[in-house]
């Protein structure tokens, strides 16, 4: 993700913070837990233009009508205040994909909210010659195989960058790098499957995060806002003391099987997962540098879910 990209995304959050906890006061009292990460995203709010402010302020009001509908317990009136926190990015390196959280203590209750501008991306992980990605996304060691397939690919990578060489001047990248880098991390995974069978429910644990989540998507050329319910453990769309949720959102089942793991056809960068269940993922490996870099970096999309993770559009009102 560029700077720009990372600066707008940011702003959005903070204006979806902020938007909610204006619409909830309107209804019951609500406050904002400020920190260094609501800090740095109201920075970012603070230098984008006054045309794309006014598109963010139309994509958070249409997303928080529709949380309202689908989370009754936000807008349920209570002595003691709700809490709106930003998550530090700390929270996300250990398995926590929640970028908004709302808290209320007098009932023990809480949801997350997955904030994105414009794109649809899971994670952005790394692979590089120290990384043992099993450990980090399975808790199974990478094999003594899997350091060794990669171990002349990362060498090379070494090569050159101390040659301070640029991307575009090393030849045959897909062949050469992208595709042989991509067989071993596709072979570690079916070699941890075979012992370990639940990877399948593993892998989707650590791409969506350990807790249940809404995906708030601000598309700004369609002029909608969408919402992802990821109710994989039943903590979503609850009920308050008086009212039900307007949308229901089912309970979606994890992955038990890997059925497929290949090529993506005519692609030396791109691998495509088939869980059972309706899950799929695409993972496209990457430079995400000028200058050349020992390290490769993913771009995780979600290209399938099963029909259960129930996806609403929030259309704008405005002039937008």
């Amino acid at each position: 993700m560029s700077n720009q990209s990372d600066k707008i995304g940011r702003a959005y959050e903070y204006k979806c913070i902020e938007t909610l906890n204006n619409e909830i006061n309107k209804v019951r009292k609500s406050s904002i837990e400020k920190n260094s990460t609501y800090n740095h995203a109201k920075d970012c709010w603070d230098l984008i233009n006054p045309e794309l402010k006014q598109t963010l302020t139309y994509s958070s009001l249409a997303a928080t009508y529709s949380l309202f509908d689908l989370e009754p317990m936000i807008i349920e009136n209570s002595d003691e205040p709700l809490t709106l926190k930003m998550q530090l990015d700390s929270e996300g390196e250990v398995g926590d994909v929640r970028d908004i959280i709302l808290i209320r203590n007098d009932v023990s209750w809480e949801i997350g909210l997955s904030i994105k501008h414009n794109h649809f991306a899971v994670k952005h992980s790394r692979l590089s010659k120290n990384l043992d990605f099993g450990k980090r996304w399975f808790g199974i060691n990478c094999s003594e195989e899997y350091w060794k397939d990669i171990e002349q690919i990362f060498s090379y990578l070494d090569m050159q960058r101390g040659q301070h060489k640029m991307w575009r001047e090393i030849s045959n990248k897909g062949e050469t790098i992208y595709k042989p880098l991509l067989f071993a991390f596709m072979n570690e995974i079916k070699r941890s499957y075979k012992t370990h069978p639940e990877i399948p429910t593993k892998m989707v644990e650590y791409l969506l995060g350990e807790f249940d989540f809404y995906k708030i998507i601000s598309i700004d050329n369609r002029k909608v806002t969408q919402i992802q319910g990821y109710n994989l453990r039943g903590t979503l769309n609850r009920a308050s003391k008086k009212e039900l949720p307007k949308t229901i959102i089912p309970i979606s089942k994890l992955p038990s099987r890997i059925v497929s793991f290949d090529f993506k056809p005519d692609s030396s960068n791109t691998v495509e997962l088939y869980l059972d269940g309706g899950w799929q993922f695409s993972f496209r490996i990457h430079n995400a540098s000028t200058y050349v870099e020992s390290s490769l970096k993913f771009d995780i999309q979600i290209e399938g879910m099963p029909t259960s993770i129930i996806s609403i559009e929030c259309k704008w009102n405005g002039n937008s």
